[in-house]
């Protein structure tokens, strides 16, 4: 398959982007409250999705690769139907591409989406005004790797949750379109239900990783361009489970999860789509030779 696939992946991730965002804006705020402290010594000034509304009022590589792997056989088991394993393999690695190349972004977006008034902030509060004036403040201070910071836990999150998806999206479209007893016609609803099942295995698996991610990104840094309360991703771990509990890793997980949902299920379906469209888009050209 040639290289729109790169392409489609990112117009259907901008797409569902557009629609879930806000969401994605909650679940930073949720994970970094009560940062390092004891349960019930703090205010939760973002409670729950609907508190934090009223308070508050990395796709296309991945998705390339992915499909190139996909389209050419190579998420198939022996017998021919789609291998969970190798789903996960394939989308796995397109995560951990995309994710490498999107890292400094990921930081940023973390950094403007905690920004809030005193009385409602959370987590170390940044100052930056704009994308491009955060660019030039942290590569100003601390160089290229000071835009790479946290990228040791982004990998493994997007590796985890990328390939948690697509394996669930491949493996379920694999069962309903196949399968005998819950074969089903329709393939925009096949696209839907597999997106839907991807998504809920996505947030389960990503949730940990995401806020250790959230917490090294958005931590400030001393003159020398350590952190001020993590030293890496173990010692985040540490600490979070030490003073917040096994449920400080899963802190954001519905707001995680009511975006990852939807995000998946739009990301996929609008990426079929858009596959069809091409699809219709060479037979026409073809027929016109």
């Amino acid at each position: 398959m040639d290289g729109t696939d790169f392409l489609l992946g990112g117009i259907a991730s901008m797409g569902a982007t557009l629609v879930t965002n806000p969401l994605e804006v909650v679940k930073t705020r949720m994970q970094l409250q009560g940062e390092l402290a004891v349960k019930g010594s703090y205010a939760k000034p973002y409670k729950s999705v609907v508190d934090a509304f009223i308070t508050f009022g990395i796709n296309s590589v991945r998705l390339g690769v992915y499909n190139t792997a996909y389209e050419n056989g190579l998420t198939k088991a022996k017998n021919g139907n789609q291998s969970l394993w190798k789903c996960a393999f394939w989308g796995g690695l397109g995560g951990f591409i995309g994710s490498a190349i999107s890292s400094p972004f990921f930081m940023l977006r973390t950094h403007l989406q905690s920004q809030a008034a005193a009385q409602i902030a959370v987590g170390y509060q940044h100052k930056h005004t704009s994308m491009f004036g955060a660019l030039r403040e942290i590569f100003g201070a601390h160089g290229l790797k000071g835009l790479y910071r946290g990228v040791s836990v982004t990998l493994p999150r997007a590796m985890l949750g990328s390939g948690g998806q697509l394996a669930g999206f491949g493996y379920t479209r694999d069962l309903l379109t196949g399968h005998r007893r819950y074969s089903l016609k329709s393939e925009r609803l096949v696209s839907f239900i597999s997106g839907i099942v991807a998504g809920t295995v996505m947030a389960i698996t990503m949730t940990p990783p995401d806020v250790v991610a959230t917490r090294l990104y958005n931590q400030g840094v001393d003159v020398n361009g350590k952190g001020i309360y993590y030293t890496g991703v173990f010692d985040c771990c540490v600490k979070i489970i030490k003073t917040e509990g096994i449920a400080g890793l899963y802190k954001g997980f519905w707001p995680h999860y009511m975006r990852i949902g939807p995000h998946s299920m739009l990301v996929l379906f609008f990426f079929d789509e858009l596959k069809k469209i091409r699809k219709s888009y060479y037979q026409k050209k073809q027929t016109k030779l």
